[in-house]
């Protein structure tokens, strides 16, 4: 066993550490998604502002927030920029994906190594016909008096 500690200085010891470091990783490959998530919901905003703006006068005033401060513009200056602005964020969005897929098979191949298998902490299980039992599957019952 020490041998294979020198051998891997990342390699954890007991399995304790092998949970925390299989949690880091979830916890790393969670903050990915929320950031693609968030970058999306700001590239549909580009999307919506260009949809709206860009039949309008070139020439006609328009506003754009910059680092908090609110610039008066004219549409011809600030669409380019917004276009800008939704390419890089599509970029960024590509680059995330490229980590997301290297931390899932990471994940993945940690998993393999230390045989690691995820528990439905929520109590389901599937009967044979493949439905799951223990849950109300989203019916609302009301109370079972039968007096109104």
């Amino acid at each position: 066993m020490a041998s294979k500690s020198e051998d891997d200085h990342n390699e954890p010891v007991n399995e304790q550490a092998v949970a925390n470091k299989y949690a880091t990783m979830r916890s790393e490959l969670n903050q990915i998604y929320s950031k693609i998530t968030e970058l999306e919901m700001e590239v549909s905003e580009h999307s919506l502002v260009m949809n709206a703006i860009q039949p309008l006068d070139p020439s006609r005033r328009c506003y754009r927030m910059i680092g908090g401060v609110l610039v008066e513009r004219t549409i011809r200056e600030v669409l380019p920029a917004v276009h800008r602005n939704k390419e890089g964020l599509e970029e960024v969005i590509s680059r995330l994906n490229e980590a997301l897929e290297k931390k899932k098979k990471e994940i993945a191949d940690f998993e393999t190594q230390y045989k690691i298998r995820i528990r439905k902490s929520d109590g389901e299980t599937k009967d044979d016909n493949g439905r799951k039992e223990g849950s109300s599957q989203g019916v609302l019952v009301g109370p079972a008096s039968g007096s109104e």
